[in-house]
């Protein structure tokens, strides 16, 4: 998962976590807030040891009702519209609120507790309502449009240019050409709206807490290694269970140890509890939540005039609409499933083999896929894992690659604060040696951690505001006991070189305007940097300095490396599958229209599938309604797709490197000038073109993913 929520004004950018009090060294109460003004840490970057879960309502109300007074002076200047006078003056405006909601979305998706929890949830109708107080101010936006309208005269700069035709489009979009009676409904929906879905991101988080998996008696979790049990124990110890092994789930709908344990009915009880995790009929189901929220958008669609919720929110993305969603996915569904019923059939015959006596479930795929992967690959995750160790895959992998391909180097950080103990902290500097900014690294499950893996800023880049970015990668990996080494699958490893694609698409930022820096771009481009730079963790050159045994230091032995490889393509008709179900749900959730009855989720849900023939009783969606945090408590609703689609643009991109020397310097400075430094200052299709030569194709992600062999 990666929350890459961007908003203009109000910046939603997500996660970590804060700790520490609000006394000075004498123990005396501060006077001011600790977000009244800029850190005097290095890059601005947040003093976490100052920083109290008290400070934070406060702060963002403060930081509301500054940048609404801020505003409304742009709004009432008897002056004629100008660029400074009002585009500057608007992206110069809420920095308290900014640096304020940088760190409290971090903290309550990375780190969070009761207290900041109460706060999300008490302040995100507020919050909401300061969204709509900006974007619906009709004497703001008459003076956007007058600046939009002569912008051929005003000569402005390409960059400048952009930012007048992007908040003449957001303003829009967000209903400010509405009458005045349709603008209050809207900003009543839009309150309720937030309210639902910082509940539905507290009820989940709780469900997933309240789901794990507790085992009593050790032989049935036969297959886990020690390393595994010991952290099971761990984690049983650390929730009050003791002598007992707990199993934490994961966000998505397969659980990881589901590929090692042998008991078939500890299986099933994982699998189960991943799946009904929010559908227990108690505090933490989250279904009427959902449906309240589906009504709600398909209502605030219409009153914005388009048909669904997924129209209204395509119109500033790559895809543009969801019809071209639609054709872009008719083109994998066929193949996809058709693949994946191949490997189903290939798994069934494994555990006939075995005269297991049943049919494949869901909770048996990863099991007997990875007996299929080790007869047809010969190859065991077991003996792959010792080769991937967390901190050497970060050092010699992650930030190797980024070297060789842009040329900037890393130096850890051990004195600025951090918010909580696992996370580490890394300065990083340019070929010239010069600085760029920070990259700070969480990636260990916690209880108060949402799932997934995420990237975002606690401090954006903006030549305007003489900030230099401050980045954060989260994952969800599971913490090794005391003393043992952090091992990870080859998919975690992959994790990380995706999320710090999107920390790279954020460190080269260059732009002038906050609004446009970064990754602060459409959602079906967004995940294209990530993507992309998961190439890298199998290219050899980078793959043979970190794949190396953590106890004896040896490379990884070639012949393994040629099974990984061989084995990129094994389960890829699963994998798509399941993803193609998710995205396509949340599609069907967001094209309904008003009226449209819905009495249940895991109907609608089952109908969905049904009709978009993806109902392949053994590939579960990789996410289900009821625990889709993306479209119900992200940024991503009407725009999971943006995963799948992004995969083309960076399959197809990876294909230039591929026509042109691979990794190289020259090629990396390339994508660097072309892609990841440009932000939202170009139209996407236009930046993918100048990279590319022409417009995406979907071969290179077809054979990336085995459904084609050419």
């Amino acid at each position: 998962m990666n929350k890459i929520f961007v908003m203009p004004l109000v910046a939603i950018i997500a996660v970590t976590a804060s700790c520490g009090n609000n006394n000075d060294k004498s123990g005396n109460k501060k006077s001011s807030n600790p977000f009244a003004e800029a850190s005097k840490l290095a890059y601005q970057t947040p003093a976490f040891d100052q920083i109290s879960d008290d400070d934070f309502k406060p702060a963002l109300e403060e930081g509301m009702k500054i940048q609404l007074e801020e505003i409304q002076k742009i709004a009432d200047n008897t002056e004629a519209p100008t660029f400074e006078n009002t585009m500057v003056a608007l992206e110069k405006s809420g920095q308290m609120l900014t640096r304020a909601r940088n760190v409290f979305d971090a903290l309550t998706s990375a780190n969070t507790n009761p207290k900041l929890q109460k706060v999300q949830e008490e302040i995100a109708p507020k919050q909401a309502a300061h969204r709509d107080a900006i974007y619906l101010n009709s004497k703001l936006f008459k003076r956007i449009q007058v600046i939009y309208n002569n912008s051929e005269q005003l000569k402005l700069d390409p960059e400048s240019k952009r930012l007048v035709e992007y908040y003449e489009q957001q303003f829009e979009l967000a209903g400010a050409k509405l009458s005045d009676a349709a603008q209050s409904q809207l900003k009543k929906l839009n309150e309720e709206e937030a309210s639902l879905s910082a509940r539905f991101s507290n009820q989940l988080l709780a469900a997933n807490k309240a789901g794990a998996l507790i085992i009593s008696n050790k032989d049935e979790l036969a297959g886990l290694s020690q390393g595994e049990l010991a952290a099971a124990a761990q984690a049983a110890k650390s929730n009050k269970q003791e002598g007992k092994w707990l199993i934490p789930l994961q966000n998505t709908t397969q659980q990881p140890l589901l590929q090692s344990l042998t008991n078939r009915t500890t299986r099933e009880k994982l699998f189960k509890a991943a799946w009904n995790r929010a559908e227990k009929q108690d505090t933490n189901d989250t279904r009427s939540t959902i449906i309240r929220i589906a009504k709600i958008r398909a209502e605030k669609a219409r009153l914005m005039g388009f048909p669904d919720y997924a129209t209204w929110k395509l119109q500033d993305q790559m895809a543009k609409t969801p019809a071209a969603v639609d054709a872009f996915f008719a083109q994998l569904v066929p193949a996809a499933t058709a693949k994946a019923k191949m490997e189903a059939a290939d798994i069934q015959a494994q555990a006939d083999l075995e005269k297991s006596g049943f049919k494949i479930q869901p909770w048996d795929w990863d099991y007997y896929a990875d007996k299929v992967r080790k007869q047809k690959y010969d190859l065991d995750e077991s003996q792959v894992k010792p080769y991937f160790e967390l901190n050497k895959v970060l050092e010699k992998g992650v930030f190797y690659a980024a070297n060789l391909l842009y040329g900037i180097t890393f130096t850890e950080r051990h004195d600025l604060p951090v918010y909580q103990k696992d996370v580490r902290v890394f300065e990083v500097f340019d070929k010239d040696k010069s600085t760029i900014g920070l990259f700070y690294c969480d990636y260990f499950k916690r209880d108060n951690k949402s799932g997934g893996a995420w990237m975002s800023n606690f401090v954006g880049q903006s030549e305007l505001m003489g900030t230099k970015p401050v980045i954060y990668n989260v994952c969800n990996f599971t913490k090794p006991a005391k003393g043992q080494p952090a091992l990870i699958s080859f998919s975690d490893v992959v994790t990380m070189f995706h999320e710090f694609g999107h920390g790279l698409h954020g460190l080269f930022a260059s732009q002038k305007y906050p609004a446009l820096s970064g990754a602060n771009v459409a959602r079906d481009f967004v995940e294209f940097p990530s993507q992309f730079n998961e190439h890298w963790a199998l290219s050899p050159q980078v793959f043979k300095n970190y794949a190396v045994h953590y106890k004896t230091g040896q490379p990884i032995p070639q012949v393994l490396v040629e099974k990984i490889k061989k084995a990129a393509t094994f389960n890829q008709g699963y994998n798509l599958t399941e993803i193609l179900s998710a995205a396509s749900l949340d599609m069907a959730w967001h094209k309904l229209k008003l009226g449209d009855p819905v009495q249940s989720t895991d109907n609608f849900e089952q109908s969905s599938l049904h009709r978009l023939n993806l109902d392949l009783q053994e590939v579960p969606p990789r996410y289900r309604t009821s625990y889709f945090s993306h479209i119900w408590g992200g940024e991503y609703g009407a725009g999971y797709y943006a995963y799948l689609w992004t995969e083309m643009l960076d399959d197809d991109a990876y294909s230039w490197f591929e026509e042109n020397g691979g990794l190289t310097r020259t090629n990396g400075q390339r994508f660097r000038d072309m892609i990841l430094s440009k932000g939202n200052t170009e139209d996407y299709g236009k930046m993918f073109r100048d990279f590319r030569g022409h417009d995406p194709k979907i071969g290179p992600m077809e054979k990336n993913r085995g459904l084609i062999t050419k």
